[in-house]
């Protein structure tokens, strides 16, 4: 059984962690405005399995080997902030399958599994959520407690706090398309989105 002290301070650290604007929490945002947030859900369930490996790894250890090579994290923190800007480049030009067609009938839209497979690289190339994961998963794992008892609660209460988090920044995004949904509008609605991720994509380039 976790310690309720931990646990108390535990769920308030990482639903602050979780819902800190990032690259996932911008990919479901942008998700939710361009193809709503009931096909976002497949992009979700694909970014949870990589939180859960992310998570995962960061108790076993794997996450601190990756700090004692500064080159190979500082190759996946650049590799997120490409692919995110990759993406904002695509909607800024209103091009791939995440934009919205200025012609509904024309909608392309991406296949389920490309959208579980996208949320899955986007956590495992967030260097957002290694580093903090490192930093803040292992004060609250209790030595007196199996871990086999712990990793699965603390991480099914990550996951859940997660989800709750990209389902608002969805729902964000789904709020703003209603306000836009004249067809005069869609590029404003593509623009605004990969705005978002270009910025992102920069500041993870750059810092």
């Amino acid at each position: 059984m976790l310690n309720t002290a931990a646990l108390m301070a535990f769920v308030p650290t990482f639903f602050f962690v979780s819902i800190t604007p990032g690259m996932c929490m911008t990919l479901s945002m942008s998700l939710g405005m361009t193809i709503g947030v009931k096909r976002a859900l497949w992009m979700m369930a694909g970014e949870l399995v990589g939180v859960g490996i992310v998570a995962t790894s960061a108790v076993i250890g794997v996450a601190a080997i990756m700090l004692n090579f500064p080159a190979l994290f500082i190759a996946f923190k650049v590799a997120g902030g490409l692919y995110l800007g990759y993406l904002g480049v695509q909607l800024w030009r209103s091009r791939g399958k995440l934009a919205l067609s200025q012609q509904p009938e024309q909608q392309r839209q991406a296949s389920w599994k490309e959208l579980a497979w996208q949320g899955f690289i986007t956590a495992i190339a967030n260097p957002k959520g290694w580093a903090f994961f490192i930093a803040l998963l292992p004060p609250f794992l209790d030595p007196d407690i199996s871990m086999s008892h712990q990793l699965p609660a603390l991480l099914g209460i990550i996951l859940l706090l997660e989800f709750v988090c990209l389902l608002i920044y969805a729902s964000g995004g789904k709020s703003l398309s209603l306000l836009l949904k004249t067809q005069s509008n869609v590029r404003v609605i593509n623009r605004c989105a990969g705005t978002l991720m270009l910025g992102v994509g920069v500041w993870l380039v750059a810092s």
